[in-house]
């Protein structure tokens, strides 16, 4: 089990500036945002990524995941291939797709697409030895949560194509945690970690429910119930720190994460 943290929150920084802040923040790797803006993107990971893993190496890290864009759904885009060979190179096993969501003709003919398509991303994947993974997100992602991303990874080779699973997400949307990780329990290949909760807001005269994501412990996470399950499921991949503090300075961002881990580690060893 290795705790990693999700680089988006860290806009701004260099390679060197990240390094420094997932030293600051206690982790052990990174979960990287490979995205415009970002030191590492589609389009430059052929050179940019082995590069900077042997950075990371050299400072004692590692770059389990990237994170690619939200958009990235259909593997006929030109950067797929180059993307997952730079993977491969660069000793990233697992790769984050985007969101796929319900199209005008509905939920079925949306997951025969999607699985068409994952079915491209599997075969690329089988090529260079890597592995997609569809991320369970709230909202109105083909893949919300347990149940629902099943239905677009079952029957693949859990060799390459896997599930994201996110404990904070699961807590909006999702089955009772025991039964979320039984549900995909043979595709599950990387954690996220993050706690959110909705409150009740009124904008423009009217109420809505609004998501936030909140510091490990005050949302809707049954912290205990997730990391017991991570023991006795004796599950052996990465945690994704999501430290998704919006409107945060980097620098708080990073004191956030390293309070979340030591709020983690300390029910962890009591579990």
């Amino acid at each position: 089990m290795q705790f990693i943290m999700f680089t988006k929150h860290l806009e701004g920084r260099d390679l060197k500036g990240i390094i420094e802040c997932l030293k600051s923040a206690g982790v052990e790797g990174a979960d990287l945002c490979t995205r415009a803006g970002y030191p590492v993107t589609p389009d430059n990971a052929p050179t940019a990524l082995p590069a900077a893993a042997q950075q990371f190496k050299d400072e004692g890290l590692s770059i389990p995941i990237v994170t690619t864009p939200g958009e990235f759904t259909d593997p006929s885009v030109a950067y797929t291939e180059p993307l997952m060979a730079a993977c491969a190179a660069a000793g990233t096993p697992l790769i984050k797709l985007g969101y796929w969501k319900m199209e005008a003709d509905g939920y079925w003919a949306t997951v025969d697409r999607c699985r068409k398509h994952l079915d491209g991303f599997a075969r690329l994947a089988e090529k260079h030895g890597v592995k997609v993974m569809v991320h369970n997100h709230s909202g109105s992602t083909m893949g919300l949560n347990s149940s629902s991303v099943m239905n677009l990874v079952k029957g693949f080779n859990p060799k390459h194509v896997g599930v994201f699973t996110d404990v904070g997400h699961l807590s909006l949307v999702g089955e009772p945690l025991p039964m979320a990780f039984d549900i995909v329990k043979g595709y599950l290949s990387a954690l996220a970690f993050k706690d959110l909760r909705k409150d009740g807001v009124v904008k423009d005269g009217k109420r809505i429910m609004q998501l936030q994501v909140v510091p490990m412990g005050l949302g809707f996470v049954e912290w205990h119930t997730a990391l017991s399950l991570v023991k006795a499921l004796n599950l052996d991949v990465p945690i994704s720190m999501h430290c998704e503090y919006s409107g945060y300075p980097v620098d708080s961002v990073v004191d956030q994460c390293r309070i979340d881990l030591r709020y983690l580690k300390a029910i962890m060893a009591r579990v």
